[in-house]
Order: structure tokens, then sequence, then C-alpha cells
């Protein structure tokens, strides 16, 4: 495939058609069509509303928690022996991760529609959790998809869940993960379509959530790129980041995507390896195709038909990337690396025992790819690793991994 042009502004996009180059866009079924629109049009007038977003960072500030503090990772850094590493914290949000960010701009924005009703999708279980508080706070029923794989190995994150009130429906088809969770919410979707709103929770699907997710989820960066020039005057040598659907990692590139100077690498599942299937690097491994809404990068086999991945990670199980990151991948702007189970593991483990800080297995990818290129870079250069979550999720996963019992 060709290299696209390079723009003007790699901040600029999607289009009207909600296209990044090739990728992105609308397909969906002519009856989803109309809401789509609806969606759009009052996305649109709300965006850029002074009191919508007043709104959003109030509930920001002393609902999540936010800003999210940036943090010298001083036993990793090292440890390491090289640059220095910083987190930026996204895991002290409420509820634990990124997610919050993005479901409180889109509960609000469900409010501004008249809905009267919350659909979610979910993986690893954060957002599902961060959807059903947000439920919960504006008094509104929520019900949240989950792949039966991921209720057995999220069971904490379930359960917190339907504390808050939500229903959570298990999905059994398929390999009962976050693709098969997401093809039942837009079923719920086409069949609920006067009261509910569909509260996505990564940067994919159909024109405009790639776009509205990826704005809410910028305050990560815009905080992280103000706060390294107070703490350091300069902004970093290289940012990194875990892409499952890709909203934490998007969050973090956009506000730095015009620095030339700033190395962004984005962290793939290798899950046990590329050679085989059992792994989530699309756009390492796969090819464009079209699934959930958006054209994008995709595991898909010789006829098209979608592969189910492999992450040690819930939240990285997903066979495609929300479309900004495939237009991002081809123009050469951002890098894509994918990181085995086993790395993430280690780097699990490395964190906890140096740092104190239990990251979410989605996170740990991230660092792990900074434990592999920070010894040999200069000790006054600078990483940030995007935190995206804590790893009170992933215990029993890791206890298993590790042949531990809880």
């Amino acid at each position: 495939m060709n290299k696209p042009a390079t723009p003007n502004s790699f901040r600029t996009g999607p289009d009207e058609q909600g296209m990044f180059g090739i990728f992105g866009g609308r397909f969906v079924a002519e009856t989803l069509m109309p809401l789509i629109l609806d969606l759009e049009r009052h996305w649109n007038e709300v965006k850029n509303d002074p009191d919508f977003r007043a709104e959003l960072t109030n509930l920001s500030t002393h609902y999540a928690g936010r800003p999210s503090k940036l943090y010298f990772a001083e036993g990793l850094t090292k440890h390491l022996g090289g640059a220095k590493v910083y987190f930026k914290r996204e895991d002290l949000n409420h509820t634990g991760s990124h997610k919050i960010n993005n479901c409180l701009g889109q509960i609000l924005l469900a409010k501004r529609m008249g809905k009267k009703r919350i659909i979610a999708e979910t993986g690893a279980g954060q957002h599902g959790v961060a959807s059903a508080t947000v439920a919960a706070r504006f008094g509104y029923p929520c019900v949240v998809y989950m792949g039966a794989t991921d209720v057995a190995r999220q069971s904490p994150n379930v359960f917190r869940m339907k504390l808050l009130g939500a229903e959570v429906r298990p999905v059994t088809a398929g390999h009962g993960t976050l693709k098969d969770a997401m093809n039942e919410a837009l079923r719920d979707w086409v069949t609920n379509v006067e009261d509910t709103y569909y509260l996505i929770g990564t940067a994919a699907g159909p024109h405009p959530y790639p776009e509205l997710v990826r704005d809410f989820q910028s305050v990560i960066g815009s905080e992280a790129r103000a706060q390294i020039l107070e703490q350091e005057g300069r902004l970093p040598d290289t940012i990194i980041a875990a892409v499952g659907g890709g909203s934490n990692a998007i969050g973090l590139f956009h506000p730095f995507l015009d620095d030339k100077d700033v190395r962004i690498i984005g962290i793939e599942a290798g899950g046990r390896g590329l050679d085989g299937i059992e792994h989530c690097a699309s756009m390492n491994a796969g090819s464009p195709g079209v699934l959930h809404g958006n054209r994008t990068y995709l595991l898909q086999n010789a006829d098209g038909q979608i592969m189910d991945g492999h992450s040690i990670s819930a939240g990285l199980d997903y066979p495609g990337v929300g479309p900004e990151h495939s237009w991002l991948r081809d123009s050469g702007r951002v890098e894509y690396v994918p990181i085995l189970d086993d790395e993430a593991l280690e780097a699990f483990k490395l964190t906890t025992r140096v740092e104190g800080i239990i990251p979410a297995l989605e996170s740990a990818h991230a660092i792990a790819h900074a434990v592999k290129i920070v010894p040999a870079m200069d000790k006054d250069q600078i990483v940030i690793v995007n935190l995206s979550g804590r790893g009170d999720k992933d215990v029993h996963t890791v206890a298993n991994m590790l042949g531990m019992e809880i």
C-alpha cells in the first residue's frame, strides 16, 4: 500500500463522511442511519458549546478526580538505567481507568439527546464499570454486554457493575469476547431506536464515535503535554500507550501528533506470537476491512471472515482497531509494535515490585515496550507511558498464569 501524503496537520480529520484517509466512515444498516445522523447532529452542537464543556470539566474535576498525575517512575527508571520514565496515572481516576473520561462526555450527550436508557459493551470490564457508574450518577437504567469468556476472567468488575445497578448480559456467541459483545450491543440499539443511547467504549465504530471518543479522551494528552512542560521544561522524546480499540492511546497521542520530534508508539497485543493466530495485532498482522461500522485494519481470513484473536488482556483482544490509528499507521506518524503475553506479564510483575503500582495488563503491554527501549536511551531523555488503568481486575488472571490460587 502506498504511504499517504503527509497532511498539514495530523490533528485534522475526520472529513465530513467520517473518513481518516481511506479508513473510518459509517457502514451500518439503514435502520441505524437515522440514529447515527441524529448523534452526529447533537455532537456537532455540543462539542464547541461552552456550557457543555463547563459541565464536563466540572464532573471531570470533582467527580472523576482530574487532572490525573504525571508521575516520575523513579524505581523503574533506576532499574532500567536509561531514559527517565513517567507514568500518566489514569489508574487514579474514579473507577480505576481512562474509561470514565469518555463515559462522562457521552452520558452528558445522551442527556442532551433526551435518551432514557444506556447500553454499552465491555471487554476487560473497565468501560462497563464506568458506564454503569455514570448511569447510576444520572439515574439511567444500564445494560452492559460482555463476552462470556470475559465475564469469567473479569468477575470483580462484573460484580461492581451489578452493585452499580447495571444488568450484565453475557454473550456466548463466537469466542465470547469484546467483538461479540459489541455485535450484541449494536443489535440492541437497532431494536430500541427511540429511547436508547449506545455508549461505545473505544475509538471505533461508525462516525462520529471515533471522533467523539478521541476528543473526550484527548484530555489525557493535553494534560500530559502541559505537565511535562511544567516538570521538565520540554516535551518528551517518546510516548507509549497500549492499543486495543485504541481510546487511551489516541487520547494520549492526539495532542502530540504535530510535535515532530516526539516519537509515538502504540502497542498491540502480540499474544503468543504473530506467526500463529493467537494474537490481536491487527495492524502488524491484519489487513483493511469493515467491522462494526467502519473500515480499518482487522484480523480476517482470506474470505474476509473476522477471526477471533487472543490476548492475556481482556481489553486488548479486539480483532480490529480504531480507524484513526489505521490512518496514523499508514501515514507513518505512529509506530505500532506487538508485545507478547509473557512480556506483558513480566512488566506487570516488575512495575508492581519496583514502583508499588499494580498496573492493568493492558498498561503492562505499554510498560513492557518501555522496558525494551529505555535502557538504550540517554539518561536525559524522557519517555511517557500511559498507565491506562489499575490491575486490581487482573489479579485472578495473573494468579492463574503464575499457577497460584487467591
